[in-house]
C-alpha cells in the first residue's frame, strides 16, 4: 500500500514532465502553437462567460439573503413529509439546480445538525452526489454555444432533478 502512495505522488509531475519533453521534441506538429492557441481560446471563453456568471452570482445572492427559500420551505413541509422526503432536507432541494455552493453549505448544516448516519443526511448526501447545478449548467452551455431557443431544456432538467430528490429517497429508505 505505501507503494502505491509513494508513486502516485509522483504521477502528475511525470505526466507533465513527459507531455513537455513530445512539446519540446515533437517534430510532426508544432505543439507549442497548439498550446497557445488552446490557451487563448479558453481565456476567450472565459471572457465571454463573465456576465452569465455575474448573473448567476447576483441572483443566487439575493434567492438566498432574502429569505424566500426558507419561506418556500416552511410551505412545502408538510407535503414532503406525506410523501416521504424528510422536510430537513428542503432548503438543499431549493438551492441545488440553482447553486452548487449553496447546496453544499445545506449539505453541511444537514450533516451537523442530524449527524451523517441519519435520514435526513443520507438522503441529503445522495442527492448532492446525483444531481446537478441546472440552473448554472444550463445558463453556461447556453451562453457559450449561443442558443436562444431553450424551450424544452430548463423544465425537463428541473423535472429530472426532482425525480432523482424522489428516487434518492426511495434508495436511501431501501438500502438503509
Amino acid at each position: 500500500m505505501q507503494i502505491v502512495e509513494k508513486s502516485s505522488f509522483f504521477v502528475i509531475p511525470f505526466i507533465l514532465f513527459v507531455v513537455g519533453v513530445i512539446i519540446l521534441f515533437g517534430r510532426k506538429k508544432d505543439y507549442f502553437d497548439s498550446f497557445l492557441t488552446g490557451a487563448k481560446n479558453g481565456a476567450t471563453s472565459a471572457v465571454s462567460l463573465l456576465p452569465t456568471m455575474c448573473a448567476l452570482i447576483v441572483g443566487v445572492s439575493m434567492f438566498t439573503g432574502s429569505g424566500i427559500g426558507d419561506f418556500i420551505s416552511e410551505g412545502l413541509s408538510p407535503f414532503f413529509d406525506r410523501i416521504g422526503v424528510p422536510s430537513e432536507i428542503l432548503p438543499l432541494i431549493l438551492t441545488r439546480p440553482i447553486s452548487g455552493s449553496a447546496s453544499l453549505a445545506s449539505l453541511g448544516e444537514i450533516l451537523s445538525r442530524y449527524g451523517a448516519d441519519s435520514y435526513p443526511a443520507l438522503c441529503a448526501s445522495v442527492i448532492v452526489a446525483s444531481t446537478d447545478t441546472v440552473v448554472y449548467v444550463i445558463s453556461i452551455y447556453f451562453a457559450k454555444s449561443k442558443l436562444k431557443k431553450t424551450r424544452y431544456a430548463l423544465p425537463i432538467a428541473l423535472f429530472i432533478s426532482v425525480f432523482s430528490v424522489f428516487l434518492s429517497c426511495i434508495l436511501v429508505r431501501a438500502f438503509f
